[in-house]
């Protein structure tokens, strides 16, 4: 969502006459998009803006603008602690960023944009065209979460759950095809919770973008096990634009754990509808997040969850090592040991790659459909993406392929992607 949010930012600051630069020297205005999940985020912005001083200690200072959750969570004490920052700006509010730079001639003045406005946000936005052109373009549904999770600081820095009108989603997603996209993702902080004045839901916003006839694929991301509905599982029985990988986060597969964070679902209820999912289309694969050390994870618990894993088999996931979070419940728990944190890591990180190497290994000689999304810079191959959004590595191809599916005989692979050619039917029976 962040990539999708700094798209957005971008057009903003074109739309009032700016143009990007690589150039760190060259500057007259520097955004960090910001985000508060991961451990010492806070101190990776006072970081950057100190190497941003260096560069221009005896130059004129650019305009500083910090966007994201953490301007969200920190907002004034950053102004405060760092006066080289012009503005702080959260993720609800960056729609207002005009009005700022209308006013940077005043080089005094302070900005603390930081309240919860996302219908305003998304109305001012309206009027914006998503600069994103790329054969895979994103596209925010929903923003804010209502869930609480103990360890989680996505409340308290995007608020709580919004959806947009699905009017506004289908003009957007209109507007991204009718520039090259070829597929969409749809984002959220909780995804599937989308819901419209309780007149659209998930299932039928899917099956709205479905009916763009030039679209050839979607997904969406990051769903919560709670609002996995029946309606939504059966969307994968029929719509074949609809991508069979799902990011589904469990984060724990011990009960206890999932309890103390607050999840709001069992370790079986997240292995039914897995089931659920499978028994509906065996295609689909998973993917999902996990939290390792969590305060009061003992070992049993930890090997709850690496049984949990091995049932699943998860394509792709992202694991990390606790970190406490301010002003979460889970921050006033008492910190587990951080050697014993990272030995489960490491144990846990293995198995997911041994597992994502098999299903690569799999691959091997089958002919898997590619989307072709561009050339690889400076080289002449090219990038995709599986179905199940494994990324390949092709060849024997030509700018022409773009945009298009093809069909791909997987040669090899490596940890993280699979190397192919363009499948001819001709060719393979000739050989």
């Amino acid at each position: 969502m962040n990539e999708y949010d700094s798209n957005r930012i971008s057009d903003l600051f074109k739309a009032n006459g700016y143009l990007e630069s690589s150039d760190s020297q060259d500057i007259s205005c520097y955004i960090l998009n910001t985000c508060h999940i991961r451990e010492k985020a806070t101190e990776k912005v006072y970081s950057d803006i100190g190497r941003l001083k260096k560069n221009y200690r005896n130059k004129n200072k650019p305009f500083v603008f910090i966007t994201g959750c953490v301007a969200q969570a920190e907002n004034e004490e950053m102004i405060r602690r760092e006066p080289y920052i012009d503005a702080v700006i959260g993720p609800q509010s960056y729609q207002n960023i005009p009005n700022i730079l209308s006013s940077l001639n005043n080089k005094t003045k302070k900005f603390n944009l930081t309240d919860f406005e996302v219908i305003d946000k998304f109305d001012k936005l309206n009027s914006l065209k998503n600069s994103d052109t790329n054969v895979s373009a994103f596209v925010t549904i929903q923003e804010g979460c209502d869930k609480f999770c103990n360890f989680c600081v996505v409340p308290y820095t995007r608020g709580s759950e919004y959806s947009r009108s699905p009017e506004e989603i289908l003009k957007e997603v209109d507007h991204l095809i009718l520039n090259g996209a070829k597929e969409i993702t749809l984002l959220g902080q909780n995804v599937n919770a989308y819901s419209y004045k309780k007149k659209t839901n998930f299932s039928d916003l899917i099956l709205k973008v479905c009916k763009n006839k030039k679209l050839k694929r979607i997904r969406y991301t990051t769903s919560h096990p709670k609002d996995m509905t029946d309606d939504l599982i059966n969307c994968y029985k029929h719509e074949k634009k609809l991508m069979p990988i799902i990011h589904l986060p469990v984060q724990s597969g011990s009960d206890t754990v999932l309890k103390n964070m607050n999840r709001k679902h069992s370790r079986q209820e997240y292995l039914d509808i897995i089931a659920r999912l499978k028994r509906i289309n065996p295609e689909i694969s998973f993917s999902s997040d996990f939290i390792v050390g969590y305060p009061g994870e003992s070992e049993k618990d930890f090997d709850d969850t690496i049984s949990l894993i091995k049932k699943v088999n998860f394509i792709n996931s992202f694991s990390f090592i606790y970190s406490p979070r301010p002003g979460t419940p889970a921050s006033r728990m008492e910190m587990p040991d951080i050697k014993i944190q990272k030995k489960r890591l490491i144990i846990l990180q293995n198995l997911l790659e041994k597992i994502q190497i098999k299903k690569n290994y799999d691959k091997i000689k089958k002919v898997e459909e590619v989307l072709v999304e561009n050339r690889l810079k400076n080289q002449t191959q090219y990038f995709g993406r599986t179905r199940d959004l494994t990324p390949v590595i092709l060849n024997n191809i030509n700018d022409d392929d773009i945009g298009n599916i093809i069909k791909v005989r997987i040669d090899k692979c490596d940890k993280k992607s699979l190397f192919g050619r363009k499948y001819s039917k001709k060719r393979e029976v000739a050989a």
